[in-house]
């Protein structure tokens, strides 16, 4: 599977203004359309090394189980791309805990994650804590991740409005982190994906220091130029503060990708596409 031609990938990344170093990583491989963002909690080094270890582990072995078999390809009632993220996100887990509790350097690290594989004209997402994925379509935007926070949890039960959250002196209490617990359960979901869809993993250095409406002016004005958007977004973020570490990947679907099955030919998906 090579969808790299449908797809435009762009990544960047910034300490911010504050931080001495970048606890955030990202690992990208576009010819399985895998993207895997994660930041890092803990004191000295331990949060860059726990983001390290998730994406560099992610990537690697979520490449290797999409290039044996295709992410579409359904086992039961679920597809090779649902169960090879559970699967592979609770083996980068147990890895990342285990190190943290046999070095003393790196008690109590962890990691934020939002990773996700694109495949036959979809895309699903898995995200632990408060590092989010948005959809920009026909000009607007959309979060299609729900934070793992306590104060997503405040706004769910009605004890504050999205807006006093933006002002709360709690922003980075997340109530699920990857290795932090010997399990952690992901949240995954399947979205239809269509082309001019912009799509943007962040770190919370990004959504913490730039609004919505602002990130969304940013997409619409800039997106064809998807490496000065990045960098941008970036920008945005910096000049209000930077309190945080900010990275972004940015996704463009140039076409659609839909996935060839067995027996089917490049003919027969032209001839079904003609006569529909």
């Amino acid at each position: 599977m090579d969808i790299s031609h449908a797809l435009e990938i762009v990544t960047e990344t910034s300490s911010g203004m504050v931080r001495t170093h970048n606890e955030d990583a990202t690992r990208t491989v576009p010819s399985c359309g895998l993207v895997v963002l994660a930041d890092g909690m803990g004191g000295y080094n331990a949060g860059e090394v726990a983001s390290g270890m998730a994406t560099a582990v992610l990537g690697s072995e979520l490449e290797k189980a999409f290039t044996v078999k295709s992410p579409h390809v359904m086992e039961g009632d679920r597809s090779w791309a649902q169960i090879k993220l559970e699967t592979e996100i609770a083996l980068t887990n147990t890895s990342i805990y285990q190190a943290a509790q046999s070095q003393p350097q790196y008690a109590g690290m962890g990691t934020t994650l939002v990773c996700a594989v694109f495949y036959d004209n979809r895309v699903t997402v898995a995200h632990i804590g408060d590092s989010r994925m948005y959809r920009q379509r026909d000009g607007v935007l959309e979060c299609i991740t729900r934070d793992h926070s306590l104060l997503e949890e405040q706004i769910a039960a009605g004890m504050i409005t999205r807006e006093q959250a933006r002002h709360s002196q709690n922003k980075n209490l997340v109530t699920r982190a990857l290795g932090v617990d010997p399990s952690v359960v992901p949240e995954l979901h399947d979205h239809d994906v269509l082309p001019g869809d912009v799509y943007l993993l962040c770190s919370d250095g990004l959504n913490d220091m730039v609004v919505d409406e602002e990130i969304s002016e940013t997409l619409a004005m800039l997106s064809a130029n998807l490496p000065v958007c990045a960098g941008q977004l970036i920008s945005q973020a910096n000049d209000n503060g930077g309190r945080d570490n900010v990275s972004v990947i940015l996704i463009k679907v140039k076409y659609a990708f839909p996935a060839t099955r067995a027996g089917e030919t490049w003919w027969s998906r032209f001839w079904a596409w003609l006569t529909k």
